[in-house]
């Protein structure tokens, strides 16, 4: 079997991962404020990478870098209640439309902290993106909207956490980065969830179980897709999660893809193949 026959199945994974953990969430959040779905979603995590390490050796979780951990599992919680609040309060297309700004994002951070170069591609780049944020948005058009703000934030959170991830996998495995996550972000989301407590009901348990298991399954899922195939495979496969989304939406909840949601994203989806091919060049 090809690498890229691997790195497609791979993918078709971390689709129905993403989908999956979008799903759990809008369910949840009928019973669950954000807070508890992530307090809840850390357990579930925690208690999943605390068996993988039982059985692959807890020398993988050693590091050398808590402080930085923290502050990348900081500005990891607040990206993520920024997705889970945004799939409750706008539809799934719009939030995975807005999420494909990460990459875009990434390039902003990048300079700053991991030392590249901002070349005149990547400004191009990041000029791209942005219009593409501005027709999804629209501002001054239309009303202001909580939850496309939310994605917004959680974009821009993702893209600092996946930099500062960078950073710490030079010296940290995988398994630290996951087991750190889900073990400092627990108390993140435990205390404000106390504050406000709902005790979920029995038919919020599958959901809670795949809201965590989901938010691992779907990054490992990529990882492995990485290592088997370029770049220029794997990302034009992450963006069917637009498509796919849009379809879940419509059937499970009656939500229509609007034509300024597919605008934006295709411009986004331009500006990140325009990055990869001239990363691919060099």
């Amino acid at each position: 079997m090809s690498g890229i026959v691997i790195a497609a199945l791979w993918m078709v994974g971390a689709l129905f991962s993403f989908l999956s953990m979008a799903i759990a969430g809008r369910e949840l959040s009928a019973e669950l404020n954000t807070f508890q779905i992530l307090f809840f979603r850390s357990i579930v995590g925690l208690i999943l990478i605390v068996a993988v390490l039982s059985y692959a050796g807890w020398e993988k979780a050693r590091t050398a870098s808590w402080k930085q951990h923290l502050v990348r599992n900081s500005v990891h919680y607040i990206a993520q209640f920024g997705w889970f609040f945004a799939i409750a309060a706008i539809p799934l297309a719009q939030v995975f439309a807005i999420e494909f700004t990460v990459p875009i994002w990434t390039a902003v951070f990048a300079p700053f902290l991991l030392e590249e170069r901002l070349t005149l591609i990547r400004t191009v780049v990041i000029a791209i993106g942005f219009a593409g944020i501005l027709i999804i948005l629209r501002p001054g058009m239309v009303p202001f909207e909580i939850g496309a703000a939310s994605a917004l934030m959680a974009a821009i959170g993702y893209a600092l956490s996946h930099t500062l991830t960078k950073r710490i996998t030079r010296t940290d495995t995988p398994f630290a980065v996951i087991f750190y996550m889900t073990l400092m972000q627990l108390p993140m989301g435990a205390v404000p969830s106390f504050i406000d407590w709902t005790t979920p009901s029995l038919g919020m348990l599958p959901w809670l179980f795949l809201v965590g298991a989901t938010a691992l399954s779907a990054h490992y899922c990529i990882a492995r897709a990485f290592a088997h195939a370029d770049a220029m495979v794997v990302i034009p496969m992450d963006f069917l999660r637009l498509p796919l989304a849009a379809i879940v939406g419509f059937l499970l909840y009656g939500e229509v893809l609007e034509p300024w949601v597919l605008a934006g994203a295709t411009v986004i989806c331009g500006a990140i193949f325009l990055n990869i091919m001239s990363e691919r060049k060099r």
